[in-house]
């Protein structure tokens, strides 16, 4: 099957993970193209997920200017365009882009303002999801979820807990959520990936969220699936970024397609476009390689994906609209 004119929508998506080599190639002239591949580009098997984390440092040092910040974030929404998605939720961390003097409301009016001009110019509707990160003590927590309250409607949509969920708990992180429910700010937060189905219940009972990233070791629980079900969550599953994990040792042994049929919300995302070296027109494909997934299976994910997007009633409709419409078998 050719998946790349469906329209799509993509909620989990990673700035700093997503520096295609023509952008890099702008900020880092002297860069070859087998130099980029070995530093931006993760193998097909990492150690485990801080491994595969490392390689959005090297793209975090390129993004501490302005004009930095700018040619990235165009970059990344010229690529969805090329991958037929028409709303994505992309999502950074504001307090890594401070070493070059940069002050945390900058960087955000920064990438608020490039996102809104790419989305005119490309036609994908976007929004950021702003990201605070496992190792942060509580106060840098609620400095990011203040910069999410602070720049709602002007670019950002939601807030996140991202990073190395193994090596952290997420204790520092319980307030800036409860601050985020209060003020109304949409949440999600990284779960059931480094860790096993325990990290997806303890995020549910302490941040109320009704989106997880990733959430695909709840397989192991028949209990916490039961729970996704009952409580309607969503997971934002990325299936290559998991292979890549180490989570699954190949595509047909992902437990993404059991967790659809046992009526778990999900919706397919690249997590890292270049550190997965993918697209979602690839992700499809692998699916359906895998599974046999047809344009059923696709257009319900897309559909979940819109259901729950950070987003307001016209826009989702709008959505749904292109999805049914051009979706059919």
């Amino acid at each position: 099957m050719n998946f790349k004119s469906l329209p799509k929508i993509e909620l989990h998506l990673h700035l700093d993970c997503s520096l295609s080599y023509e952008v890099v190639r702008k900020l880092k002239p002297e860069i070859s193209r087998s130099d980029y591949q070995s530093s931006f580009i993760a193998p097909a098997k990492c150690t485990d997920l801080a491994d595969y984390i490392t390689r959005a440092i090297i793209a975090i040092d390129l993004m501490q200017t302005p004009e930095q910040l700018r040619l990235v974030t165009h970059d990344l929404m010229e690529q969805l365009k090329a991958d037929n998605v028409i709303y994505a939720e992309i999502r950074f961390a504001p307090l890594q882009h401070l070493e070059q003097g940069l002050e945390p409301e900058e960087v955000m009016q920064t990438v608020c303002d490039a996102l809104n001009e790419a989305s005119e110019v490309t036609g994908v509707k976007a929004g950021l999801i702003i990201c605070t990160l496992r190792h942060y003590s509580e106060e840098q927590s609620m400095q990011t979820v203040h910069l999410a309250e602070q720049f709602m409607g002007k670019g950002a949509v939601g807030f996140d807990l991202a990073a190395d969920e193994a090596g952290f708990p997420i204790d520092n992180h319980i307030a800036a959520f409860k601050y985020a429910k209060v003020k109304g700010i949409p949440s999600t937060a990284h779960a059931g990936e480094a860790k096993g189905p325990e990290s997806v219940r303890e995020t549910l009972l302490h941040f109320s969220n009704k989106r997880i990233g990733h959430g695909v070791r709840s397989i192991e629980d028949v209990n916490m699936i039961n729970q996704l079900v009952e409580d309607k969550i969503l997971l934002e599953v990325c299936p290559t970024s998991n292979i890549q994990t180490a989570i699954f040792e190949n595509y047909p042994q992902h437990s993404i397609n059991e967790l659809y049929n046992k009526g778990v919300a999900i919706c397919i995302n690249t997590d890292g476009r270049t550190i997965s070296n993918t697209t979602l027109n690839q992700e499809y494909a692998h699916l359906h390689q895998a599974f046999g997934w047809g344009m059923e299976h696709f257009k319900q994910c897309n559909l979940n994906a819109i259901n729950y997007a950070f987003t307001d009633d016209e826009v989702k409709e709008s959505l749904r609209v292109t999805i049914i419409e051009q979706m059919i078998n």
